[in-house]
């Protein structure tokens, strides 16, 4: 679920949904927000990070592509 905003803001990923850290260039789930930061988890799971609001944004179709492929890869080398 994309939060629809005034025209000129961005959107940005509610709780489950996948998201682009843009201070690191990491894509993962947006899990919460905690004092007022949102925390990501990597899409494999693993340690959240927290991140700043204004830095969370929707991923790209292609970049959420890669990030999938990414996981899907790594869980073919493994037998998943």
């Amino acid at each position: 679920m994309l939060l629809d905003m005034a025209s000129n803001q961005q959107t940005r990923p509610g709780i489950g949904e996948l998201a682009k850290d843009s201070a690191r260039g990491r894509i993962g789930v947006v899990m919460g927000e905690i004092g007022g930061r949102v925390q990501m988890r990597p899409l494999c799971g693993g340690i959240e990070w927290d991140v700043m609001p204004d830095q969370v944004a929707a991923p790209t179709s292609r970049e959420e592509l890669s990030a999938r492929l990414t996981v899907k890869n790594g869980n073919s080398q493994v037998g998943l």
